[in-house]
């Protein structure tokens, strides 16, 4: 037992002795407590004073502190109380709360926060501990969850929407490839792939532009996110990323358009502010190596600072090589010839190695700096600049499309570099004292986007570019407010402005000569302006309602000049103005025997951005897609249910069960452009399309997540995704959802002791036959599998996989993994690449 000094000692029993003993005692056990044989009148005037004098002093015997076991920061929102009683109090932004309204007579002192191990301490356990009370992370990791999507650090069982957790920890044992990847290890998000540099996430039916991305709370969607398959999220490194979240369902209320299916929030590498004057500084160097693309990959990242400022840079070169499918599994899907520009002229050769997906790899660096000062009246300045440029990346489904002469459609088609920088300037302040808040975040942010695509026919020698850019400006207030114990206010203001620039230009190959060609895009601003307010009302201990209000404006101008030489449109401007008034209600409720339950109802909306309105693009062979300057915003209307139950703190059980129905959802229809149904697009005659609010969608679906703790180093996890969607179609025809991907999940057998790691897992998905295909996707017949009656379809497959890790005493981690194990060849539903075959992977991580 460690010795306190005798001061500490004569303050801790004082504080006893005042707490559970009368007045009428005090002096005759005071002086007891200083050894005094006799207690004189002098010595009972002098206790009095004494008694007096402690009963002014600020009462921090009854101030709990309560820190995470692991960081020994203070965790905010735990839920302390006395029992069974009804009376609780919560712990504020520095893990504090004063608990003097308890009675140290009726139990004990019980504190609770999801994701954290509940502890129960009698009035004297606290004494003993200084009234520190440290808390333990759950040993279930289905239960972890501190969230920040919300634009705030809350507890999860503040938020009543289901939300998807990936930590740091599990993203360094895991290794993947790009932020794609990423998010397919949270096992609740289903990725397809048009090409190896790519990833489009699809969440409970939706895809693309109905979902939002956010880096620090920045929204990272612009005008040019289109309803097709999106790469965008490759561009953010997975190594600078510190925490990965996924809020499911409508998240407009705080991030406005796109947010519909869900919100994907990234928390990038945070400076580091150190306890005292000194500067101090520590970092990370990492390497991998992966063989099924060869990959080579190289990150260094360095943190510094002292009290007063902190920094944080980081720096990840990536290399990705030609990427090898399994070599058991559909024909269909291998790479047998491939086009070759040979004695200037485009040739089919044979590809000497079927496996090799050729072309498909692609580079890529990425770059993030941070600094930051506080002061020391609370305010908190950071400054991030973030930067990612790849090479070009080809696009791999557009290589194998075929024309009905069995000759490949393209000889050439890729992205060219794809370029993302932000500026990002934050500030943030708590007040005890303010009259409008409690805290205070504001962020102003500038993005930059650049992106193109360059292709060429098979045998013309005409190639195409078209290169768009895109500036984003952004400026986001928000704030809390507790108005009382029970009620707690979030509020704020969006403003964001994007300026669209599109430039076409065709390429002679042969003379090298170069003209103006079409836009993808016309010359445009989007901008939209909100304001919202969000009400927390705390029922008891256990329950809580949240509900809240969003109106939104959002315009656009369109200026499509530059692409009248080209098409034959009856207008040269165009001008959107409309608005969305949008709400969500939401109940939670927890308990200390286990049960978690949340129930919510909300809104979400997406206006009309320049990719619906004004691109020129040729969706398949044989369609165009053309503008319209007439559409209005879809809603979406969403229910749902979570119950969970987490038993004896080794079993739980979630299940989540939700439903989203999409009003005038923006959809492909026929068209037609001064009176033509058909136009020659690129020499073939086309058939006119475009977006329009002319249909509905519904989506159905069930999330389940089980998790056991079989034995203190053994865990078994598993996660289930179930959804199904119908689209209407043009004459009230109605499809499979296109984003509604099959049944897929995972299951982990995870074994830890000490330093090592081991993980045995297998990644699944369901098929879906012909029938089941959406009627776009049987359009593409070059993605899928052919069944016994010559049709395309999405076949069922798993992989197992293995994963080891071992810690080295305080500096190296060394990781190595064995994925698709039985070299499975498969393509993720919608697919136009086909996923890795058998791949070692091999990794070093140099902490310092």
């Amino acid at each position: 037992m460690v010795s306190l000094p005798k001061n500490i000692l004569l303050e801790k029993n004082l504080t006893r002795i005042v707490t559970f003993y009368g007045v009428k005692s005090i002096f005759n056990r005071l002086g007891n407590l200083l050894h005094l044989q006799k207690i004189t009148p002098v010595m009972k005037l002098l206790g009095f004073f004494v008694f007096f004098f402690i009963s002014l002093l600020p009462v921090w015997a009854q101030v709990v502190w309560v820190q995470d076991a692991q960081t020994k920061e203070g965790l905010e929102f735990v839920m302390i109380s006395l029992g069974s009683s009804q009376n609780f109090v919560q712990t504020d932004s520095e893990g504090k709360a004063d608990i003097s309204f308890l009675s140290a007579k009726n139990g004990n002192v019980q504190f609770r926060l999801f994701g954290y191990q509940a502890q129960q301490l009698t009035w004297e356990e606290l004494l003993e501990a200084d009234f520190t009370v440290v808390m333990q992370v759950s040993e279930l990791t289905l239960q972890r969850a501190v969230v920040s999507a919300t634009r705030w650090t809350q507890s999860r069982q503040q938020v009543p929407n289901k939300i998807s957790q990936i930590s740091k920890e599990e993203q360094l044992f895991l290794n993947p490839q790009t932020a794609a990847d990423l998010l397919n290890i949270s096992g609740d998000v289903f990725i397809q792939k048009s090409q190896q540099g790519g990833g489009s996430p699809m969440i409970r039916g939706f895809s693309t532009n109905r979902l939002l991305y956010a880096v620090d709370g920045v929204r990272m969607n612009t005008a040019i996110f289109r309803s097709g398959n999106l790469h965008n999220v490759i561009s953010l490194d997975p190594f600078a990323i510190e925490n990965t979240e996924v809020f499911f369902g409508p998240g407009s209320i705080i991030y406005g358009s796109d947010a519909i299916g869900a919100v994907m929030s990234f928390e990038t590498l945070k400076p580091v502010f150190q306890e005292g004057k000194e500067f101090k500084f520590d970092g990370n160097v990492s390497l991998r190596g992966i063989t099924a693309n060869k990959e080579q990959t190289g990150h260094v990242h360095l943190r510094y600072g002292n009290h007063r400022w902190a920094g944080v840079s980081s720096f990840s070169r990536y290399n990705f090589g030609d990427s090898r499918m399994g070599s058991r599994g559909p024909e269909e899907f291998l790479r047998p010839t491939l086009v070759e520009r040979v004695q200037g002229q485009d040739m089919l050769v044979e590809n000497p190695n079927p496996l090799i997906q050729i072309p498909s790899g692609y580079e890529q660096s990425n770059f993030m700096q941070k600094l930051a000062l506080r002061t020391d009246n609370g305010w908190n300045f950071q400054y991030a600049f973030h930067f990612s440029e790849t090479s070009n990346f080809p696009r791999y489904d557009r290589l194998i499309r075929l024309r009905p002469n069995g000759l490949p459609q393209s000889a050439e088609w890729m992205y060219g570099p794809q370029i993302w920088a932000m500026h990002h300037f934050s500030v943030q302040h708590s007040s005890k004292t303010s009259s409008f808040y409690d805290q205070l975040s504001i962020n102003l942010a500038y993005q930059r986007f650049e992106e193109s695509r360059i292709d060429r026919n098979f045998g013309s020698f005409i190639r195409r570019e078209r290169e768009e850019r895109v500036d984003a400006y952004s400026l986001n207030v928000d704030l809390t407010k507790s108005v009382s114990k029970d009620i707690q206010l979030f509020y704020g203001l969006e403003g964001v402005i994007n300026d669209v620039r599109s430039e076409g230009m065709d390429i002679n190959i042969i003379n090298e000569q170069s003209g103006i060609g079409p836009a993808r895009y016309p010359h445009a601003t989007w901008s939209s302006a909100a304001a919202y307010l969000t009400s927390q009302f705390q029922l008891n201990k256990n329950s809580l309602i949240q509900g809240g209000l969003r109106y939104n404006l959002f315009a656009l101008d369109a200026d499509f000049t530059n692409n009248l030489a080209f098409y034959p449109l009856p207008f040269e401007q165009t001008s959107l103005q409309n608005s969305a008034l949008i709400g969500s209600l939401g109940y939670v409720f927890s308990s200390a025997e286990g049960w978690v339950m949340h129930a919510n109802v909300s809104k979400g909306f997406r206006a009309p951005n320049v990719d619906d309105i004004g691109k020129f693009f040729d969706s398949e062979p044989g369609a165009v897609m053309v503008p319209n300057p007439t559409l209005q915003a879809e809603d979406a209307y969403n229910a749902e249910l979570n119950v969970g139950k987490v038993i004896k703190d080794r079993f739980l059980v979630d299940a989540t069960a939700y439903y989203t129905y999409l009003n005038n959802a923006l959809v492909r229809r026929p068209g037609q452009l001064n009176g033509q149904d058909s136009i020659f697009y690129d020499g073939t005659l086309s058939q006119v399309l475009s977006l329009q609010n002319a249909a509905f969608v519904q989506i159905q679906g069930v999330q389940i997540g089980v998790e056991y703790k079989v034995s203190k180093f053994f865990t078994i996890q598993s996660k289930l995704n179930f959804q199904r969607g119908i689209e209407e179609m043009e004459d009230g025809v109605q499809s499979p959802s296109r984003h509604a991907p099959p049944t897929f999940g995972l299951t982990r057998l995870d074994y830890q002791r000490k330093n090592l790691r081991l993980q045995l897992f297998a990644e699944y998905a369901g098929s879906f036959t012909f029938e089941q295909l959406p009627l776009e996707e049987r359009a593409k017949p070059e993605l899928y599998a052919v069944d016994a009656f010559g049709s395309p379809f999405s076949p069922a497959w798993a992989t197992l996989n293995f994963k080891a890790q071992y810690r080295f005493p305080q500096w190296v981690t060394i990781n190595a993994g064995l994925e698709n194990l039985t070299d499975v060849r498969y393509r993720t539903y919608s697919s136009g690449i086909a996923a890795p075959g058998r791949n070692f992977v091999l990794s070093v991580n140099i902490d310092f």
